[in-house]
Formats: C-alpha cells, structure tokens, sequence
C-alpha cells in the first residue's frame, strides 16, 4: 500500500477548459500569445477555418419549438370540395421550420412536411384549375417563411470559389422542393399574373434578389429560373427588376467585390438582352456602358465572364454602332498583370470580330491591333498563341486582307522581332505563319516593311554603339583634382562662372552627391552627371564631350 504522504497517492485530477471568463493559470492564451503563435504558423487558423466551412451550412433558422406536424389525409383521396381546404391546410403545415443542424430531430415532422410538399407539387401540376384564388397568398406565404433568411457573411475571408468547395444548404431536401412547387405555381396555365401581382410585389423581388449571394449553386440555379419566370409574366415588375440588378452589379464591382450570384443575374439579362426592341433605348445603351462593361474588373470575372461575354455580344448585334464603345472599355480594362484573364479578354475580343461589320472594323483597326501586337509580343506563350490564333478565324483574316494597309505597319515589327528573339517555338512556328499570310496578302508592303524595320534596326544598333562609346570615353578620363584645392570646392563654391559658359546637352543635368564620375539615375529621365570631386577642366572636357555626342537643347538646360 503507498503511503499518503508519497506521490504515488496523490490524484490529480485536470480542470476542463473555462469557456467563459478570464483566462488563468494559464488554462488560456493570452492575446498577445496568440498572435506570436499565428506569427509562427500564420496558415493553422486558415486551414481550420475552410475545414469548418464545409460543415456549416449557410443559413441561420430559428425553429420554431412547436409540437409534432399530424399527418394529414391525402389531397387525391378527398372529394373536390374538401380539397380546396386540405391544400390550404397542407401549404400552412409547410410554413413550419426544422432544424437541419441535428440531423435526428424531428424526423416524423419532417418526413410529414416532405410528403406534404411532395403532394402538392403532383397536384398543382396534374389537376386542373387546382390553383384558386384562396390559394396564391398561401402559397406566397409558405414560399417566403421557407426561403427568405438573412444569409451569413463567408466565415472565411479568404475564400476561393475557383478552388475551396462552396458551402451548401443543410435544409436542401426541403428547400428543393419549396422551389420546385413555386416554380410549378407560376408555369401553370392556371396562374393569373393579375391576381398573383397583388402578392408578388417589388418587396417579394427584392428578398428574392438577395438570395443570389447563397453560396449554394443549386439555390441559385433555382433562383435564376423563378425570377426569369416572373420578369416574364409581370410586365410592372420588368423596369424595376432590371434596375435593382444594376444597382447589384454596380455595388458588386466598386464596393463589396464579392458576390456570389453574378454569373446566375447575367444568364437573365442575357435572354432580356435578346428580346430588347430595336431601335435600342438610350436606357439599355447606359447599362452597357456603365454596368455591364465595367464588370471586366474584378478579379474573380472568370467565374461569369461567358454570360458577359455572351450579353456583350447580344447589344453589338442589336446595334453594330456600340462596336467602338465596347472596346474602348474593353482597352481601359485590359488587364496589365494576369495573363488568364488576358487571355479570356482575347478570347471575347474574338467574339466580337466575328459578327462585327465591315464598316465597324474599320474604327477600331489602330486601338486593337496595337493591343494585339502587346499581346503577340508577351512572354507568357498562352497570351501570345491566343493572339496569334485570330489568323486562323476566316471572317476575321478576310478583314484583315481588306485592310491591310493599316493592319501590316502596325503588326510587322511585333511580328518581325518575335520571329528572332521569341523563346517558344511553337510561337515562333505561329509567327512565321502570320508573316507568310501577310507576305501573300501584299507583298509590295511586305517588302517595304521588311526593308523600313531592317533600317531602323542599324539605327538603333549605331545609336547603342555611340552611347556605348560614351560610356567607354568617360570612364576613360582620369580625375586629377589640383591638390591645393579642396576635392569639395565644387559643392561650396557658386558655379555661376561656369554656367555662363557652357550648357549641358539635351537630357543631362548636374547633381554632386556621390564620388562617381557618371550616376545613371532609372528613375529619372535625365543622365545625370556628378561633378563633386573633379577640377574644372575636368568639367568642360566632359561637356565637349556629350556635346560630340548628344543634341543641343534648346532649353535653358544649364549646370545648377
């Protein structure tokens, strides 16, 4: 038997963790702890937060805490009179909320509500003239206690939709239905818009609006068709929907960035788009320019760029004259640093061409073609085979023959230079195409290209030669200040004397900070030269020097 005193007989026993409180004896970290351990390992709290994404759902219920749901008798197993009651009877037993968290509540309830919604769906699509008018603000009702909730914000800031999985309903298997039966009600041939507009209203719009940031796809694909369904059969409601999805977009692209239902909105406008009447309003023309076109901004555009793409193209076809306008935003926007979403720019570009007109081309032949040399010329291999792709459309190759005139001088030197100097043969084999194309097309001006871009590159080589030589000239003067002066006297003593002598070429200046002879500075677009520790004579003859060299300038460019 251990004896009491000894440690064998003591017990320990760990205290649980404080949930609330202040922290003690070191039970919790404190602030400043955990901060040094998210210094030390920055991504643990990041990854635990995508692992807990994916197993919360995204919306927030409150259940009510009411007994179990009665089974009710079926809808078909009733006469025609009681039936109108029973399906009253059955949509107010749907407007009940279970709580999907936990999985094994409530199961009676909501396999009765699930049967219930079943139920329905069957009889408002099979039975006609089953839609009275006692039903449509029941129907709305249970519709609106299902759906509309206030969705959460992302738990997690840095989430990804290209890549991190969405986080989905947990309450779908009711959900789903609510949607299937809304939609049913409104495709019947029994639904009267008149009577249906008195409970779908502009607030109803609105909530249903708001849904579209669900990161649920398969709610927002629902979504998408019931609102399609609505703009289609209340003709009140068209103005303000349209409107409400502008001020979505323009919130979406200059404040929040964030959105998840963008792509599922631009699918509606796109079949709206396509029934706009011709001439177009002025009203649909702003929404091009203001809205639609500056959503190639964000940096998430690959997520709805085809339905953009898509509805851009639907206005060029209603009206070829928007052609110019569409890419000068399409210019201002053009990313500068990420080459996919180049590359998806190139592509819609080439959307464009296809259904351009002749007389349209003709606008935009220096803006784009300038564009596309930049994107010929880059050295991700994706932009410039994109680019280069364009010769291979036939529609887009017959107005380039059109004009070559103007399209040969601006893509001859891009094209000339890649040809050498490009590090993917693949390129290289595209270019090689593309000037062959070009040689058959014209080759008079192919020649004259060809001849003009060999003479303006010995200008550049003699140009690089002379400054080379200056360089070596300058490095070549030896400094020998007088040693009874002091190496300083430069920075002390007034240079009036000399600048009223002698003026600097063009693009030099003076500066006297360093020991060095010449400080080429990147950042400015002068030469400047440091005269601190040379004599005087050693000044001028630098001087003669960049004189036999570099241009006069006009200017009063003088030693300061």
């Amino acid at each position: 038997m251990t004896d009491k005193g000894g440690i064998g007989a003591q017990q320990y026993q760990i205290p649980p963790p404080k949930t609330q409180g202040a922290a003690t004896g070191g039970q919790q970290l404190s602030a400043t702890a955990t901060q040094f351990v998210d210094k030390i390992d920055p991504f643990s709290k990041r990854g635990t937060s995508k692992r807990r994404r994916r197993l919360v759902n995204s919306s927030r219920y409150h259940p009510d805490s009411e007994p179990e749901l009665a089974q009710l008798p079926l809808i078909k197993d009733s006469s025609s009179a009681e039936q109108s009651a029973l399906v009253i009877q059955k949509l107010q037993q749907c407007q009940k909320i279970f709580d999907f968290y936990d999985p094994v509540a409530q199961l009676k309830s909501k396999e009765i509500k699930r049967a219930a919604l079943n139920e329905l769906i069957d009889h408002i699509t099979t039975v006609k003239g089953a839609i009275t008018e006692s039903i449509y603000p029941e129907v709305i009702k249970m519709v609106s206690k299902n759906i509309f909730r206030v969705l959460p914000p992302s738990d997690n800031s840095e989430f990804d939709p290209e890549e991190d999985e969405p986080t989905l309903e947990v309450s779908w298997p009711h959900l789903q239905l609510v949607y299937e039966l809304f939609l049913r009600f409104l495709e019947s041939p029994d639904f009267q818009a008149a009577i249906g507009k008195k409970y779908i209203d502009q607030r109803f719009v609105l909530n249903l609006l708001d849904l579209f940031d669900s990161e649920d796809p398969r709610e927002r694909d629902f979504l998408k068709t019931v609102l399609h369904r609505i703009y289609g059969k209340f003709l009140g409601l068209r103005a303000f929907i349209r409107k409400q999805i502008n001020n979505m977009f323009l919130s979406f692209v200059f404040e929040t960035d964030s959105f998840n239902g963008v792509g599922e909105l631009l699918e509606i406008l796109g079949s709206i788009i396509n029934g706009f009447a011709l001439p177009l309003k002025q009203e649909h023309k702003v929404f091009l320019v203001k809205v639609l076109l500056p959503l190639h901004k964000p940096r998430c555009l690959s997520l709805y760029h085809a339905q953009l793409a898509y509805c851009v193209v639907q206005f060029i076809e209603k009206d070829s004259t928007l052609t110019p306008q569409v890419f000068d935003a399409l210019l201002k926007f053009w990313p500068r640093t990420c080459s996919a979403k180049e590359v998806m720019f190139l592509g819609e570009v080439e959307e464009i061409l296809d259904i351009i007109e002749p007389e349209q081309f003709k606008k935009i032949i220096e803006p784009l073609f300038k564009q596309l040399a930049k994107c010929v010329s880059s050295p991700h291999f994706q932009v410039a085979e994109r680019a280069l792709y364009f010769w291979n459309n036939e529609y887009i190759l017959s107005l380039i023959e059109e004009n070559s005139g103007q399209v040969m001088p601006i893509m001859f030197p891009a094209l000339y230079r890649i040809s050498k100097e490009h590090w993917n043969q693949t390129i290289v084999a595209l270019v090689y195409n593309v000037l062959k194309t070009f040689m058959e097309m014209n080759g008079k001006l192919f020649d004259e290209l060809t001849a003009n871009y060999k003479l303006e590159r010995q200008k550049e080589k003699r140009k690089e030669k002379e400054r080379e030589d200056l360089w070596k000239r300058l490095a070549a003067v030896e400094l020998n200040p007088p040693k009874d002066r002091d190496p300083h006297i430069l920075s002390k003593t007034p240079l009036t004397n000399f600048t009223t002598k002698r003026e600097l070429p063009a693009g030099y200046g003076l500066i006297a900070p360093t020991n060095s002879v010449i400080d080429k500075a990147p950042n400015f677009s002068k030469r400047w030269i440091n005269f601190h520790d040379c004599s005087w004579d050693f000044a001028g003859e630098v001087c003669q020097i960049l004189e036999q060299t570099a241009p006069q300038s006009k200017s009063n460019n003088r030693l300061m």
